[in-house]
């Protein structure tokens, strides 16, 4: 193989830059770089601890927080269109859904029914959700992204927003499970993957269009990181 020139590879970086945009143009909600792109990292792999509980819900003898991987997975899998549309008895069908459906659905994979929750607390706590609690409807309520998020700073632990590539201290608090979500004008909800790049930041399990998909969001996603949270705790011994 021919050596390249340094302006052969300047070349070749811009081409590789306006196709990024190109893309980014025609699937807006696909925030994050082209798939090559990503794997473009010269650097030595950061190795990044797992760090999760061994609650287990559904008893299959697999923690919660990897259950919650497994669910929002199967929506990628599913290649699940993005549809925020409004369904009577609130569940969109299989292969349809919006950001906030791969967090339900991955719940239920873990043995939760985060719908049910959801109302509950709304219903006893009509003043923590706002103009919700004043007009509550189990048709939508669980399907919105500020619900989902006052829920889960009730009840979950709310981490770091700040995400540092190669520094494992920073890294570490992004686990498996994890929940982060964006501010608008592009509100966004996912979950953190088990996978992550080289660089140690994991990838984010979302559907932000035209379907589901796992990418490096917390870098590219075109929103600020507004709230990251966790709702199934690190076990005690791992907690340091």
């Amino acid at each position: 193989m021919r050596n390249i020139s340094p302006k052969q590879f300047m070349v070749v970086i811009i081409a590789l830059l306006l196709a990024t945009v190109a893309y980014q143009e025609m699937f807006p909600g696909q925030a994050g770089p082209l798939p090559f792109i990503e794997s473009i990292d010269t650097g030595p792999v950061c190795e990044v601890p797992l760090l999760i509980g061994d609650q287990d819900q559904n008893g299959n003898r697999v923690p919660d927080a990897l259950d919650l991987v497994d669910g929002a997975r199967q929506e990628v899998l599913r290649k699940t269109r993005y549809d925020a549309s409004f369904y009577a008895g609130g569940y969109p069908p299989e292969g349809r859904g919006a950001c906030t459906d791969v967090i339900w659905r991955a719940f239920k994979t873990a043995g939760y029914d985060f719908k049910a929750m959801l109302d509950q607390d709304i219903s006893n706590n009509p003043e923590a959700y706002g103009a919700t609690g004043q007009n509550p409807d189990p048709q939508i309520d669980f399907r919105r992204v500020k619900n989902q998020q006052i829920f889960l700073q009730r009840y979950g632990q709310e981490l770091t927003i700040e995400v540092v590539a190669r520094d494992v201290e920073n890294l570490k608090q992004w686990q498996p499970g994890d929940i982060v979500i964006f501010a608008p004008p592009y509100e966004h909800i996912g979950i953190v993957s088990d996978k992550r790049l080289k660089s140690g930041v994991p990838l984010v399990i979302h559907n932000g269009g035209p379907q589901a998909s796992e990418a490096n969001v917390l870098q590219n996603w075109p929103s600020k990181i507004t709230h990251h949270y966790r709702f199934i705790p690190v076990a005690e011994s791992e907690r340091k």
